[in-house]
């Protein structure tokens, strides 16, 4: 490969926009409706130049705006394409404000959009991305997981609202303070015209994010009767197109308050001609808002007192909504560093912790300073050292089939088979088909005088392409039922698990990924430095268990 510095993704496309005034809103700060533009027109220059033909825009993951960008200002936006998938592909979108006075420059948002590749008359067939850095592996390999949270988003939802109990207190709030839902509601109606349109006559969706904007805005300021401030924005979801020509109908209201901020409904519908009664759904989204004060410290905000049946509903959601923002923000956003090491596990949160342990385990393995320490009998033994971690995988050719593998690795209460660091493995509880929680118990390490006992999340998880790994990854969680035991040390595990290469028929690459925490460092060290061998040992215990169950699960293959 060519000098590092050098290289530059393939796909990769920088627009660099001067703010001027006819850009900015009220407050002289560039309109998030024309920054949804310009962010949408560059993604979708980056998804055609992977594709080759013309793509449209399916879906705006959550962005969170961390700065505003004002008047003279200079907005750089860099896109390129993460992975392609069969007809869609993820983009990745960042975005940096630049001060051309001081040549400051700060951090104003990351985006992820989904790009459907479109030909009139032929279906779409996506090449897959070559990722080259480590950056590029590390996307490539997450946007697979982020890939399934899209495809499971409303029914965790729906699940949420039928199996958890979200606060009701409308009838605590004192009504005098309380703001009638109706005088909120938005409803607008724009006609798509040329200029708002690619060259296939499908509206840019872009220019539907911003109109969305707009009325979201005016919704939200009929509450605060002042400028409000849009801190994020949870998915846009195209569900269908609209052309040259249509009415698209905006309606927005505000669903909820939460003290410091709001969130706003946005739903857009289109029509054809004035007499028609049909409405297409093509669009939805909703929106977070807070109004600040003279030191940009969030105000409070008056209750909203929604509307009996829907607007209740509505009204619900909307705090189904915010946990699953404030889960998603703590468990997918934090860095590993700045979390604890074991996460509550409750129903509301599985679907993030699932994501956060699957896509942590493929953070570290595609990391490209891995050290090769030794290698006994073709077992491999590499470390990796970072700031704050020591990190060791392990990596061996087994002759069993791939999925076999992963079946019997994937059942934790059969480690102790193999693995004599797990003396015994109990599950507690079957979260669904990829995901379950073991109580395990482990043997006193070196001098402690007492066993170690584990409450672990295991996530499994199939190749989502040729070239995929199956991945098996655990993590610590805490459960309510199962607390710290006397007699006990309660041990902690931050991301370990396993990955399974295809190489061959009845052929398996099977490496294996510790992230070690403080109890275990010791332990780690001691094998690393050539001082024990219980790290090969184990392993080839592994590969042997393989081997004399590599027929059993031979019916349940057709399974997966």
């Amino acid at each position: 490969m060519a000098d590092t510095e050098e290289y530059r993704n393939p796909t990769e496309v920088q627009m660099s926009q001067l703010v001027l005034p006819c850009h900015t809103n009220q407050r002289g700060e560039l309109s998030v409706g024309q920054l949804l533009k310009w962010i949408d027109t560059t993604a979708c220059l980056s998804a055609e130049r992977h594709a080759g033909c013309s793509c449209v825009t399916a879906s705006m993951d959550d962005i969170y705006f961390e700065h505003t960008i004002s008047v003279g200002q200079v907005v750089n936006i860099k896109a390129k394409v993460n992975r392609a998938f069969n007809s869609s592909m993820e983009v990745g979108i960042q975005v940096v404000s630049e001060d051309l006075c001081s040549e400051k420059q700060w951090n104003v948002c990351k985006a992820l959009a989904t790009f459907v590749a479109h030909r009139e008359f032929s279906k779409v067939k996506l090449k897959q991305t070559t990722p080259r850095t480590e950056e590029e592996k590390t996307e490539h390999s997450v946007a697979a997981e982020r890939r399934r949270l899209r495809l499971v988003y409303a029914d965790t939802i729906k699940d949420l609202l039928a199996n958890c109990a979200i606060q009701d207190d409308l009838e605590s709030r004192d009504c005098n303070y309380m703001v009638p839902a109706e005088k909120t509601r938005v409803e607008s109606v724009e006609l798509v015209l040329p200029p708002h349109a690619n060259h296939q006559g499908n509206t840019f969706g872009g220019q539907i994010m911003a109109w969305m904007e707009n009325v979201a805005t005016i919704a939200a300021s009929r509450l605060c009767r002042t400028h409000p401030t849009l801190k994020a924005i949870e998915m846009f979801h195209f569900r269908g197109p609209s052309q040259v020509g249509d009415r698209l109908v905006l309606k927005a209201i505000v669903n909820n308050t939460f003290k410091n901020s709001m969130e706003v409904g946005v739903c857009v519908e289109a029509y054809r001609q004035e007499a028609e009664t049909h409405r297409r759904h093509i669009n939805s989204a909703f929106m977070t808002f807070v109004v600040l004060d003279a030191n940009d410290q969030p105000q409070m905000l008056p209750w909203i007192r929604p509307q009996p049946g829907d607007g209740e509903r509505r009204y619900r959601e909307a705090s189904a909504r915010k946990k699953i923002r404030l889960d998603r923000k703590y468990i997918v956003s934090c860095k590993q560093a700045e979390m604890p090491l074991s996460v509550p596990w409750d129903p509301s949160n599985q679907v993030y912790l699932s994501y956060n342990n699957v896509s942590s385990l493929k953070m570290l393995v595609a990391k490209d300073n891995w050290v090769l320490s030794s290698e006994i009998n073709q077992v491999r033994l590499y470390i990796l050292e970072d700031d704050k971690y020591l990190s060791f995988h392990m990596e061996m050719l087994v002759h069993v089939d791939t999925t076999q593998a992963f079946l019997l690795l994937s059942d934790l209460c059969r480690r102790p088979e193999w693995d004599k660091h797990y003396r015994s493995v109990e599950l507690v509880h079957q979260v669904d088909e990829d995901d379950a929680i073991y109580h395990v118990i482990s043997p006193a390490l070196g001098g402690d005088a007492k066993p170690q006992d584990f409450v672990i999340l295991a996530s499994r998880r199939k190749p989502c392409d040729n070239g995929d790994p199956y991945v098996i990854a655990l993590r610590s969680v805490t459960l309510p039922t199962h607390g710290e035991m006397p007699g006990y040390r309660r041990g902690e595990t931050l991301c370990s698990g396993f990955c399974f290469w295809r190489k061959g028929d009845q052929l398996t690459k099977v490496s294996y990924y510790n992230q070690a925490t403080s109890g275990f460092l010791n332990y780690v060290t001691t094998n690393v430095a050539g001082l024990s061998s219980e790290f090969y040992n184990t392993f080839k215990a592994c590969e042997q268990f393989l081997m004399d169950n590599r027929n059993d699960l031979a019916p349940s293959l057709q399974t997966l």
